[in-house]
């Protein structure tokens, strides 16, 4: 008998991190193996199930980093370390990494659009081989909602970054979004041996796309990752149906020449 793609699995929650007054990482106990940026439906019962983004890969378990903003991550945030929680997944396309290989690596992300790529950039922390250079543009509104903060200077360390704050200041960052500092990027030392990955909310991923496509970045080289309400994440119930799209099958990741058609 085939596996029900639709079938959760009840899981263990091993640690829970407080990221911000409204952001946790949940460490779930766990054999699943998703791909760099694929995402898993979360669920309790009676109180329904969410999709989320896996934000870390590791052996026998997955970190998924959620912000309250409804009934099923409210309820979440509820629960303790040996609680369980249930896991459905992976779905969708992730990360081409393959097409990152040994390539200029530029990763532009606002809030939890840090999330999506934070396996990835561990990825490539561990295997510093695996691209030639990577550089962070992270914006955040202010200073209560910055994410990772021991990773943000992990990676400040090895990788080129600009972390910028939208509202206030902090020591060693910028001011501003993530826009204000394109122009910062390095493209003309890249040749053509580069690509661009956005992510974050729709209007920010929009005007960030446009202001690298005018800076000569090709449509070609940009990648963006949909956060779009998902519910069955096969395809069937059309709730992240964009025109002829279904974001849970094509996406989340895409890239520009499809995803510009798509950022509504």
């Amino acid at each position: 008998m085939s596996k029900n793609v639709l079938t959760p699995k009840p899981c263990k929650i091993i640690d829970i991190t407080k990221e911000s007054n409204i952001e946790r990482t949940f460490r779930v106990e766990t054999d699943i193996v998703p791909k760099h940026g694929q995402f898993l439906q979360i669920s309790i019962p009676r109180f329904g199930e969410a999709p989320i983004s896996v934000s870390g890969i590791g052996d026998g378990y997955l970190d998924f980093t959620i912000r309250a903003v409804g009934k099923v991550t409210d309820e979440l945030f509820k629960l303790e370390p040996e609680d369980t929680i249930f896991l459905r997944g992976p779905y969708g396309i992730g990360w081409p990494l393959e097409k990152f290989k040994g390539k200029n690596v530029v990763i532009i992300a606002g809030g939890t659009g840090v999330a999506p790529v934070r396996s990835m950039i561990n990825k490539f922390y561990d295997d510093p081989s695996y691209v030639k250079n990577l550089d962070l543009i992270f914006g955040f509104k202010n200073e209560s909602g910055i994410l990772f903060h021991k990773e943000l200077e992990k990676w400040k360390e090895r990788f080129n970054t600009i972390y910028t704050l939208d509202n206030g200041e902090k020591e060693g960052w910028e001011t501003g979004v993530v826009t204000a500092h394109l122009e910062k990027l390095p493209f003309k030392d890249f040749g053509d041996n580069y690509e661009v990955i956005i992510v974050g909310p729709p209007i920010m991923m929009h005007f960030t796309a446009l202001d690298l496509l005018k800076l000569g970045v090709t449509e070609e080289k940009i990648w963006v990752s949909f956060e779009r309400k998902m519910s069955c994440a096969v395809g069937k119930c059309g709730h992240c149906r964009i025109d002829e799209t279904y974001v849970c099958l094509e996406g989340p990741v895409f890239n520009y020449t499809k995803a510009k058609t798509l950022l509504d």
